[in-house]
């Protein structure tokens, strides 16, 4: 009895120590549930539907480009792309064939696709081709039943409507790469596309505008059920550029066959009407995706056709540059307008010989007929009294050898020495000889075709340092106040010495003996008013100088002299300047005088279809104080 009562004892013991045990779990589970449930329900409620409820952001549309009239240069357009869901087929590699029979599917990117697919979840769609026209779209359409896990997609891309008219100006878009994420969220869509070079560039953040989004519900494995909510995006904001889309057009198709670049500037605002490089590229290729072979061909081109040539390329300016020694040497001067020297086709100076390019030279002439007939002689008798330290701070004055500030990426400097600069950069004294050379735009001295547009429009304008700008207006605001020359920074040239050098720029193309005179515009009112040049590419040895075996037409196209042409229209009041350099075309006179000449009778003419669409022209109701005619 006792023992049955001992053991009935310890069994109740241990069902009672087992109950408050279970009471003690389940008190502590229903608190834990108090807790979650009540307590804690607003937070896990929260935390429940951030799970259940993605916010997916939203590309906006990107801003259009558009020239001075409001013509389209940069716009979006309708695109189609083709997604493969790795789930829905059943055999991708068949699917892929199959749609490769309906549009071209490279190599390349169909193992994109593949490595794609296997970093991916089987349910996240990947873009297997973009840029699909309507035709092609119908064709995987109507073959939709034989394309398991095949769908397309509608969406915008960046198109550029007139292809390389405007390629070096505009630029283009491509996908952002690793180095250019900047934590903004935009950057990290797929597919995203910001500017890459040129306008595209420079602007991209206003262009870009500010995303969207979606809210979407997924699953607990991430598939989208359904969208609950979209809100828009700010849309880019549009850029109206200082170009005309028309000139444009003239000003490359008159480059045509050359590899060179023409700029036209307005003289009294600086606005950038034209800037042409040729050869050119399709920017459209660019935003679609370049094979290697058609960028090898492009980064191949001795032409260099993704090069602006109008900012990023260098050249010694020649004869175009006799223009800055003159005021240089007025200036200091060493000479005046009507002081005369003597040409006998070469100058003296030591055992060395510096030759004219006229082999007999041009006999006695003043500062004018110098200009006119471009002496070479002349100008080294006048780069001698000057010295090079005047000659190239008048230069700089005049924008040469320093960078425009124009909105474009990938500018250039140039280079104007002086005694200093040779110094530092090469270790030896500056030479005379060196200074001759300079004075007729050779030796060290390099600049690009934009800034001798500068250079000439400050000249035009009186002596008004006005300063080139291609961007006229973002969202329909004016970037900067545009002002007259007039109420520019004066440049603190003698205005008698500005005239002078026009007087011999008008006789270069409209006197009887000028460099340029075939190219003289008979147009009433048009007159234009230049300076030739020829730059050399190689030094001409006494033995083929001697031989005259040294004619361009004779040589490879990389070994002859480049051509390049100065002017500004109409003579009497100057409106407009050009700049037109044609790489390895021989003579300014016969190769870059035509296409200037062309390029200004447009200017003009366009003037009047300006004013007939009702474009209030910057600087029409202040222009530069006149300064006088030309001969």
């Amino acid at each position: 009895m006792d023992r049955d009562s001992d053991r009935h004892k310890l069994i109740s013991r241990r069902m009672f120590m087992l109950a408050a045990g279970n009471g003690v779990l389940i008190s502590a589970l229903a608190g834990r549930l108090y807790y979650l449930q009540v307590l804690e329900s607003e937070r896990y409620s929260t935390l429940a539907d951030e799970n259940r409820i993605n916010l997916r952001l939203l590309p906006p549309p990107r801003g259009r480009i558009v020239d001075r009239l409001g013509r389209p240069l940069a716009v979006n357009r309708q695109d189609y792309r083709v997604f493969l869901i790795a789930e829905q087929a059943s055999d991708v590699e068949a699917t892929l064939d199959a749609l490769g029979s309906l549009v071209e599917i490279s190599d390349a990117e169909r193992n994109r696709v593949l490595k794609e697919l296997g970093r991916k979840r089987k349910f996240v769609p990947v873009t297997v081709r973009d840029g699909l026209d309507w035709e092609a779209v119908a064709r995987i359409e109507v073959n939709a039943p034989d394309l398991p896990g095949i769908s397309i997609d509608e969406g915008q891309s960046r198109y550029y409507p007139h292809g390389e008219i405007g390629a070096h100006l505009l630029g283009y878009v491509a996908a952002v790469s690793e180095k250019e994420l900047t934590g903004d969220p935009l950057l990290e869509i797929p597919d995203f596309r910001i500017g890459k070079a040129g306008i595209e560039k420079v602007h991209d953040l206003e262009l870009r505008g500010t995303g969207g989004s979606s809210e979407v519900e997924v699953n607990a494995v991430g598939r989208v059920i359904r969208e609950l909510g979209r809100t828009e995006g700010q849309p880019g904001s549009d850029i109206t550029l200082t170009i005309d889309l028309d000139l444009q057009r003239l000003a490359l198709d008159r480059l045509e066959g050359q590899s060179g670049a023409a700029v036209v500037l307005d003289v009294h605002t600086g606005e950038v009407l034209a800037m042409a490089s040729n050869p050119g590229f399709d920017p459209n290729a660019f935003n679609r995706g370049l094979s290697n072979k058609e960028w090898q061909a492009l980064i191949g081109n001795p032409r260099a056709p993704l090069t602006n040539k109008a900012v990023a390329g260098t050249y010694a300016p020649g004869s175009t540059f006799k223009m800055a020694v003159a005021l240089a040497a007025l200036e200091k001067g060493v000479i005046t307008p009507d002081t005369s020297f003597s040409c006998f086709g070469h100058l003296k100076l030591g055992n060395a010989k510096f030759h004219c390019w006229k082999k007999w030279g041009h006999g006695s002439m003043d500062l004018r007929e110098a200009l006119a007939q471009s002496c070479d002689v002349y100008f080294y008798e006048v780069a001698k009294r000057t010295g090079i330290d005047q000659i190239t701070a008048m230069s700089k004055r005049l924008g040469l050898g320093q960078i425009s500030g124009i909105d474009l990426p990938n500018e250039r400097s140039g280079l104007l020495p002086d005694r200093d600069w040779k110094m530092a950069a090469i270790g030896t004294p500056w030479q005379i000889g060196e200074t001759l050379i300079a004075g007729i735009g050779q030796g060290y001295v390099l600049t690009t075709p934009l800034q001798l547009a500068v250079m000439t429009a400050r000249i035009a304008n009186g002596g008004y340092a006005v300063e080139p700008r291609l961007t006229r207006a973002v969202m329909g605001l004016r970037k900067q106040e545009a002002r007259s020359a007039e109420a520019g920074e004066a440049l603190g040239l003698v205005p008698a010495h500005v005239q002078v050098v026009r007087d011999g720029m008008s006789r270069v193309v409209n006197g009887a003996r000028g460099t340029a005179r075939s190219s003289a515009i008979k147009e009433p009112g048009m007159a234009m008013a230049g300076k030739t040049g020829t730059s050399q590419v190689r030094r001409i040895t006494k033995a083929e100088r001697e031989a005259g075996v040294f004619k361009n037409e004779d040589l490879p196209w990389e070994r002859r002299d480049h051509a390049l042409f100065v002017g500004y229209a109409p003579v009497d009041a100057p409106r407009y300047a050009v700049a037109v350099i044609v790489e390895h075309g021989g003579g300014g006179s016969k190769v870059a005088a035509p296409i200037a000449r062309d390029i200004m009778i447009a200017s003009q003419r366009l003037d009047a279809l300006r004013l007939a669409a009702g474009e209030a022209e910057i600087g029409d109701t202040a222009p530069a104080p006149p300064v006088g005619g030309g001969t």
